[in-house]
């Protein structure tokens, strides 16, 4: 794969060095320098939001070249495979079982975009002989700013670039720079190999320290999609809504998995593991409370932690590796200060990690309040909670009393009461008999409460991405009442 131009901005289609400040970033693992470029600055950003604006009406007319551009985005990274996935793990962290599920979810968003790419245009409300002729027409909202984090970057950012550019928007798209290459420059090598026409795509590699709000703010941006924490979200939204700028948010999660009394404490268990550990719990929808009924408690506590025992840690490059190193050392630090907090309340300590480099083995919490700040703070790290409940009922109150609700769990043997259990629970996803962190480029996915607006997916995303405008053509005389 070639990686030239990978830490260089790219506005309208040429690869640019910014103006302010170097920035490096660093492999997760072992502190080594991956790559150094200077940020990009206000006029920079101001040159690409202005040659987005410039070239979307004739992308939005170019179906055959959209469907073109997509297809040879796709086969680049499909050539590019295992690269990617090894740059994924040195400057992500990303184990070989997390590489390989987020480039399987690429792929997924490429297929199902390259199905709705002709859903431009106008779809007939009434018979043609009719003496007023409706329509709808679905139009491109225009520009739309796209800003992705760290944890999943190649995917949580193609996930809006993808769909937007196949309905024939333009992108401008910030990453977060830790994850530079593959949240930004490595999505901009793709569609330039794929021939898109300058000005449709955009990626700035910079902070908002440095820009501001301007990708939210901007009158020239007509859409907001963000993946990222509660606190900017709602940030996000305030400045966007003074605009009246449409927005999908896709914020923080407190994902409860919830095993009721008639559940199967084996299979839990593996689902639990798997769902509170991946990529070393850094996800939004990963299992951050475990409540578990009273009658299994004991069971389940005892093979949970026995389980995370036997987890490999190390370097991600190893492919037997299922706990990396955490993103950088600013976030250790946080969860380290979650951890000790909790013990300094007292919480009970069932399996004590430790740090090891800039890997930080599991902890394993028991007996946890569900109202305690362990409880109720989205940890983003290998740090898991168990809760006893006294009842079914209890548990899944338990699970609802939070003030998020991105993605859920809940393990049964009654999979009817499952399902009917799962349709009241108050969160956007809910899985019965698996974990909290799935996706399907088929489903709408998205959450409700101070998790999020908007939902992604086939074809959700096609109404977030689109405007819609009724016309009429009144094609015989009509009389009016005066």
């Amino acid at each position: 794969m070639d990686t030239s131009n990978l830490n260089k901005s790219y506005i309208n289609g040429k690869w640019v060095e910014g103006k302010e400040k170097a920035y490096q970033v660093l492999n997760p693992f072992d502190s080594s320098v991956l790559s150094e470029f200077n940020l990009a600055d206000k006029t920079q950003t101001e040159d690409a939001i202005k040659a987005a604006q410039q070239s979307y009406q004739s992308w939005a007319k170019q179906p055959e070249l959209r469907k073109q551009v997509l297809s040879d985005a796709k086969k680049y990274f499909e050539d590019n495979k295992d690269d990617i996935i090894e740059l994924l793990a040195k400057e992500s962290g990303s184990t070989y079982v997390k590489g390989q599920i987020e480039f399987a979810s690429v792929i997924n968003c490429f297929d199902a975009a390259l199905t709705f790419v002709d859903e431009l245009g106008y779809k007939d409300l009434s018979e043609p002989t009719a003496d007023k002729l409706s329509r709808y027409y679905r139009k491109p909202k225009g520009v739309i700013s796209s800003i992705s984090p760290f944890n999943f970057p190649m995917f949580l950012s193609l996930r809006t670039i993808i769909p937007a550019l196949a309905l024939g928007n333009a992108v401008i798209h910030k990453g977060d720079v830790q994850t530079a290459s593959t949240g930004g420059t490595l999505l901009a090598k793709a569609f330039a190999f794929a021939g898109i026409p300058k000005g449709v795509f955009n990626v700035l590699l910079t902070k908002s320290s440095i820009i501001g709000d301007m990708l939210f703010e901007h009158p020239t941006v007509n859409f907001v999609s963000f993946t990222g924490s509660t606190n900017v979200g709602q940030h996000i939204g305030e400045v966007a809504g003074k605009h009246l700028k449409q927005t999908a948010l896709e914020l923080g999660g407190n994902g409860p998995f919830v095993v009721l009394h008639d559940a199967n404490v084996d299979d839990a268990v593996d689902a639990a593991i798997f769902g509170k550990f991946i990529h070393q719990g850094q996800i939004c929808m990963i299992i951050n409370r475990m409540i578990i009924h009273q009658d299994l408690y004991d069971e389940f506590v005892d093979k949970f932690v026995k389980r995370t025992k036997e987890l490999k840690y190390g370097n991600p490059l190893d492919k037997d590796t299922v706990i990396g190193p955490v993103i950088s050392s600013q976030q250790l630090d946080k969860i380290k200060t979650i951890v000790q907090d909790a013990k300094n309340a007292g919480t009970t300590i069932a399996l004590e990690g430790q740090q090891i480099g800039n890997v930080l083995t599991p902890t394993v919490f028991k007996d946890v309040d569900n109202q305690s700040d362990l409880a109720q703070t989205e940890i983003f790290g290998p740090v898991a909670t168990i809760i006893k409940a006294t009842s079914d009922d209890d548990a899944i109150a338990k699970a609802n009393d939070t003030e998020y609700g991105l993605s859920s769990a809940i393990f049964t043997s009654d999979l009817e009461r499952g399902e009917q259990i799962a349709s009241h629970l108050e969160f956007g996803m809910v899985h019965v008999n698996d974990q909290t962190v799935a996706t399907d480029e088929y489903a709408p996915f998205g959450g409700i409460k101070n998790s999020g607006i908007g939902r992604f997916g086939t074809p959700f995303i096609i109404d977030e991405f689109t405007e819609l405008k009724w016309v009429t053509v009144q094609q015989n005389k009509r009389s009016y009442p005066f």
